[in-house]
């Protein structure tokens, strides 16, 4: 790994820019607490989806892959991701087994979310499903924490995707989002520190990271990750640094009217790959994520559904 890293493929291929690897799960959604009779909203919700999204609404190719059941949620679920710009030809459809689900309960006296993933399509990922994201050629590969915590053999595709010796060179991007929901702290917290170990873009949030490994500040977090080129540590409406070979980089987060903050950690990494894609400062880069996540933090959804205009302006000209 580069002290520096850069995505490879400066020139113009036919690569894709970044392939996004990980479950996405069909949401019922309603405004009340559940009970007989209340009506519910079938949407889509999924970390790698929405930053593959993000990608893409940013000018970039982006690629999902992945598994979904061979039902009607699966069918929602890819036709969504791909009516919003990503490439869903890597998504396989698997007949033995559902497209995972969740349930937002989240009305006056609602019990909040509830998974229902044991046993999803997406669980079934494998070192196998490895084909499909080197068959893209990318220049990037994404990554989360979310994906080892669903079975043993989707974090030994983790695993494998991590491993430099397997593919073509392409950057590794590792989100570290820890789902307590799905697994513990304890048992996470080894688990997603030898994974950040391993790649070469990390992004994680400073609460999760004291919550995982007790670093109660940014520059804790880097004293445990040292070896990594680059790591951004997000500290919500404060801001994020960014650590490299040249030191730390510290942008403050905009002020926003949080509308829904689900979506807004996967919005900043799009962000953030993207700048690092068009070649653009670490300062850009940061300053691109903040406004990619502010724009989903305004909306009530978790996928960015428009550019904001301060896009254009932070892009500049690459490289500056």
């Amino acid at each position: 790994m580069s002290e520096h890293p850069t995505a490879p493929g400066s020139e113009p291929t036919n690569s894709t820019d970044v392939v996004c690897v990980g479950e996405t799960m069909a949401v019922l959604a309603s405004a009340e607490a559940l009970a007989a009779g209340t009506k519910l909203v079938v949407g889509t919700g999924g970390a790698e989806s929405n930053a593959a999204v993000a990608l893409a609404a940013l000018g970039h190719t982006a690629s999902w892959v992945s598994r979904v059941g061979d039902d009607p949620f699966g069918r929602i679920v890819t036709d969504a991701v791909s009516g919003c710009g990503a490439d869903v030809t890597g998504v396989e459809v698997d007949p033995e087994r559902p497209t995972g689900l969740y349930v937002k309960d989240t009305g006056p006296g609602g019990a909040g979310v509830l998974y229902y993933r044991a046993g999803s399509a997406a669980s079934a990922l494998s070192a196998a499903d490895a084909e499909r994201v080197w068959a893209r050629d990318p220049r990037v590969v994404h990554l989360s924490g979310i994906t080892p915590a669903l079975s043993a053999r989707a974090a030994a595709l983790v695993e494998h995707l991590l491993d430099r010796r397997t593919g073509n060179g392409a950057l590794r991007s590792f989100d570290v989002n820890h789902r307590p929901a799905l697994w513990g702290a304890r048992t996470a917290a080894p688990v997603l520190l030898d994974l950040a170990r391993r790649a070469d873009v990390v992004l994680v949030g400073r609460d999760e990271a004291e919550r995982l490994w007790g670093t109660p500040a940014a520059e804790d977090v880097r004293a445990v990750l040292p070896e990594v080129p680059v790591l951004v540590v997000k500290d919500a409406e404060h801001g994020a640094t960014c650590f490299d070979s040249d030191g730390a980089v510290f942008v403050p987060s905009p002020p926003v009217d949080v509308v829904e903050a689900v979506g807004a950690g996967d919005a900043f990494a799009a962000g953030f790959l993207s700048g690092l894609l068009d070649g653009l400062s670490v300062e850009r880069r940061l300053l691109l994520g903040h406004a990619v996540a502010g724009a989903v933090l305004r909306s009530p959804g978790d996928v960015l559904e428009a550019l904001p205009a301060e896009v254009a302006g932070i892009r500049g000209s690459a490289g500056a």
